[in-house]
């Protein structure tokens, strides 16, 4: 850069200080935070000085300007105006700035009070980054935003996480293997790791994974003694031992999310909630490539339209959403805590009228949470408590509308029932008292400021109505003086004000004349010349003017005073709120899925502990969604799978042509299990589903070049997981194992993965193949059946049924989707000639029908020793050999055998 700027922060301030007091001021704050730009407020503007403000130049597009010199160069100076600081912030922490901002902490007349010299005092009030964001303009309504931190103690991982926005606290002891699948559940703005644990490959994969913005901080942080003494001082508390017991690494990550706290919020805390505790045993496990290939929350292109979540929401507030999200993230895996759930959404269906009227309730509901965050966090407004006193009417007349439901032999269940009580003033005594100041105190007109004013209803506070009274009243006397000035001068004048002079009488620059000359000039003391026009003041207006002046800022004083003791009210019933809001959101998620369930046909599930997946009618929601808009029907279909092979085939091998529907048949089962397992209906004529612990997709193409993994590779890489993973309690969905490389490659490995995943993992899994020789594992496998999706020709073109049935498909037809797809006539035709030869000269490639399952056993009074197979299958180290050495080695086998 330009400017010679100081070695050392030390250096830079002395300097400072010796040329300005406000550099100096600039470079402390600097020196606290070193690597966030600071915004540094200059009257109506944040400056922004030396390198933050070239970053921010580039990064903003604004225009880079110098303020005066220091060490002999000009220094850089970029600025944004105060009242548009929300969308540059915003800009800046998109592009993966920290920002400290650095307030004004008195006014300009007050500092003046210390002598002519003397500056306005300054400090750091937030450092803004993406995780610790507040305000609605910065914020996605309908999205969380969670700041997180990982931590590992003694082999033991833990994640916790904080929506500041909120207060929601959570943490998650689990294994370091399951940190990936942790942080992807929550999809956090920002990760707080250990600076030592980016040595660690699994926690560096997983905080990919992660998909935030990741902080290192120092480890000492994440120390035992230190954390634990944080969490203490944040929550106010002597002892943990109220929290459970929680593990050493569950300690540290919640100290990381404490000591980031201490010090992006500059000593304001947030209203947090105690920390919910949960465990790999109370979610189902989705790991990333499962949740990208499934969209449950997002689409592959990153949006939320044709997410699962974007086509079943329909919720009516901001927190509902945010509720419903969390809930397909993390899917239950306790039957009795998801037919909770879904006894509210089967309840509310059928009381339609009475579900009707509440979401008209809902409708257009602040959000409470968000709103009381501010106001603890001292960035709320009058409008922030309007939301809490409006949501507390919203509460209490909820609840009286279902206490007047005529239906009392059948009362709302448990899971409404306890979102109700969290709403009932008769309740929550603290909530009712809250509701009462609020709306008899807050008037109808609330500004966004609170140093606005005019949010205090008149009759609140006594002497609040006299300072008025002499503010407003004083207008009317100004009307009055101005008219009286103008009768006895004869001149046409007016009384105006602005911030610099106060009140003063203008006149044209011609009618000011006789007013400069006597006898008024005795009268009209001449202040300014402009242009065209002249001001004076007169001894009866200036005393005027402080009369107002001192009505106006002594009725703010008093409104500011209030505001204060409101907000310390509502932050003094934070938890009472927070239970509110939750209450809120559970009614909404509860009526929205029982209206979505209404408008597509959508049916309860069974949800047990079983290993039985029976699915009858079944139907993709996004597809399904996507073909109604365009006019058409969706195809549904059946799927019946049993881990233990009693009620159906553990593993079913799909056939079918491109096209015919294998990919959204497969997907849309896996969707089936997020559904019922987060508590919602399913799209389906009938589901029974036994808990699934682990689901897993394998579905689609991709790569990861930047780690240096090819299509064929990331397949393998997550294969690898599949069949290291998966448990007999899991979902397994795979399409197109081993088409990423040679023919005879590709059929091994799909053959072997089918073996392992049927006899080794035992779970229920769907393998959709273009290797038809596969189909023979049907005969071969005691719990392996054969599906097909169908497709017929018809006078040359082929018509794709999109019907699952049993057996295997016949053929691939992939000349006539070649065809479909608009490939150059004389290719297809080529394609057949050659289609024709292969068929009729080539036999089954390598017979592997009679490629046996295991080696041939020979009967024990035959053995005079261990066979070849068996030498070479004892020095085989299973566990250690990659998936292209486990190749080498089935080939050498089959050899063995030959």
């Amino acid at each position: 850069m330009n400017a010679a700027a100081p070695q050392t922060p030390e250096a830079a301030l002395a300097t400072a200080a010796a040329a300005s007091p406000v550099m100096a001021q600039f470079f402390e704050a600097k020196a606290r935070q070193p690597d966030a730009l600071v915004f540094f407020r200059m009257g109506d503007f944040y400056e922004l000085f030396f390198e933050d403000a070239q970053k921010a130049a580039a990064a903003l597009g604004i225009t880079l300007t110098a303020r005066g010199q220091h060490g002999g160069a000009p220094i850089p100076m970029a600025g944004v105006p105060v009242h548009a600081a929300e969308a540059y912030l915003a800009k800046l922490i998109r592009a993966g700035f920290k920002v400290a901002v650095c307030e004004q902490m008195e006014d300009p007349a007050e500092a003046k009070k210390r002598g002519s010299k003397a500056v306005v005092r300054r400090d750091i009030v937030r450092v803004v980054t993406p995780g610790t964001l507040t305000e609605d303009g910065l914020l996605d309504a309908r999205g969380a935003n969670r700041l997180a931190a990982v931590a590992v103690r003694a082999g033991q991982a833990a994640v916790a996480s904080v929506e500041i926005s909120t207060g929601e606290v959570e943490c998650l002891a689990t294994g370091r293997d399951g940190l990936a699948s942790a942080l992807a559940a929550l999809g956090p703005s920002e990760i707080l790791v250990p600076d030592r644990l980016f040595s660690d490959e699994t926690v560096s994969a997983a905080l990919k994974a992660g998909g935030g913005f990741v902080q290192p901080l120092p480890s000492a942080l994440a120390e035992p003694a230190a954390s634990e003494a944080r969490l203490k001082r944040l929550y106010g508390v002597e002892t943990l031992d109220g929290f459970g017991q929680l593990s050493g690494a569950e300690v540290a990550a919640l100290g990381l999310i404490a000591a980031h706290l201490e010090t992006t919020q500059a000593g304001r805390m947030p209203a947090l909630t105690a920390p919910r505790r949960a465990g790999e045993a109370d979610v189902m496990a989705i790991d990333p490539a499962t949740r990208a290939s499934l969209e449950i929350e997002k689409s592959l292109s990153g949006a939320r339209d044709g997410s699962l979540l974007g086509a079943v929401d329909r919720t009516v507030t901001a927190a509902g959403a945010r509720l419903l999200a969390a809930r397909l993230a993390r899917p239950l895996l306790d039957p009795a805590a998801i037919d909770a759930r879904l006894d509210a959404i089967a309840w509310l269906c059928e009381h339609r009228p009475l579900r009707q009227r509440l979401r008209e309730r809902l409708k257009g509901l602040g959000d409470m949470a968000r709103a009381l965050s501010r106001l603890a966090l001292g960035r709320g407004g009058p409008r922030d408590l309007g939301c809490l006193r409006d949501g507390l009417i919203a509460g209490e007349a909820a609840v009286a509308l279902f206490a007047a439901d005529p239906d009392a032999l059948n009362p709302p269940p448990a899971e409404l029932a306890s979102a109700l009580a969290a709403l009932d003033p008769a309740r929550a005594p603290e909530l009712a008292q809250l509701k009462a100041l609020l709306e008899a105190g807050l008037g109808e007109e609330l500004p966004t400021l609170a140093r606005d004013g005019g949010f205090v209803a008149p009759g609140v506070r006594p002497e609040l109505d006299q300072a008025r009274a002499l503010r407003d009243d004083s207008r009317k006397v100004v009307a009055a003086l101005e008219a009286q000035l103008a009768a006895e001068s004869g001149v046409s004048l007016r009384i105006r004000h602005n911030a610099v002079l106060g009140y003063f009488v203008e006149a044209s620059a011609k009618a000011a004349e006789p007013l400069m000359k006597p006898p008024l000039n005795a009268t009209f003391i001449h202040r300014q010349t402009l242009a065209n026009q002249v001001r004076f003041t007169t001894v009866e207006l200036a005393e005027l003017d402080a009369r107002i002046a001192q009505a106006a800022e002594r009725a703010l004083a008093i409104e500011l005073e209030t505001f204060e003791a409101w907000r310390e009210a509502a932050c003094a019933v934070a938890a009472q709120v927070q239970a509110a809001a939750e209450g809120f959101a559970r009614l909404d998620v509860a009526a929205g899925l029982a209206e979505w369930a209404e408008d597509v046909g959508a049916t309860r599930p069974v949800v047990d502990r079983s290993t039985a997946f029976e699915a009858q009618a079944a139907r993709h929601p996004v597809v399904e969604a996507a073909v109604r808009r365009a006019g058409e029907a969706f195809t549904p279909n059946d799927c019946r799978l049993d881990g233990t092979g009693a009620g159906g085939p553990r593993l079913a091998i799909v056939t079918g042509p491109n096209m015919a529907g294998k990919s959204t048949f497969l997907r849309q089962n896996a969707i089936l299990a997020v559904l019922a397992q987060a508590g919602c209906f399913v799209p389906a004529a009938k589901l029974r589903l036994g808990v699934v612990d682990r689901l897993f997709s394998r579905v689609g193409a991709g790569d990861d070049l930047a780690r240096g993994r090819s299509t064929f590779m990331l397949e393998m890489v997550e294969t690898a997981a599949i069949l290291t993973q998966a448990t007999p309690r899991s979902l397994v969905i795979l399409d197109e194992i081993g088409r990423g490389t040679a023919t005879y490659d590709g059929l091994a490995i799909a053959w072997a993965c089918a073996e392992a995943l049927h006899e080794t993992n035992r779970c229920r899994a769907l393998f959709a193949t273009h290797y038809h020789e596969l189909a023979v594992l049907d005969g071969r496998l005691a719990h392996v059946a054969n599906l097909s999706l169908k497709a017929k020709e018809w006078n040359g073109d082929l018509i794709f049924l999109h019907e699952a049935g049993p057996g295997p498909a016949d053929r691939s037809y992939g000349v006539q989707v070649a065809k479909l797809a608009g490939v150059p006539a004389p290719v297809v035709a080529r394609a057949r000639q050659v289609l024709e030869r292969l068929e009729r000269e080539a036999g089954a490639p390598a017979h592997l029908e009679d490629l046996p399952l295991f080696a041939a056993a020979v009967p024990a009074e035959e053995r005079t020793g261990p066979s070849l197979v068996e030498e070479t299958l004892a020095g085989l180290d299973v566990d250690g050999m990659s998936p292209r050495e486990a190749l080498e080695a089935l080939y050498r086998l089959k050899g063995l055998l030959a």
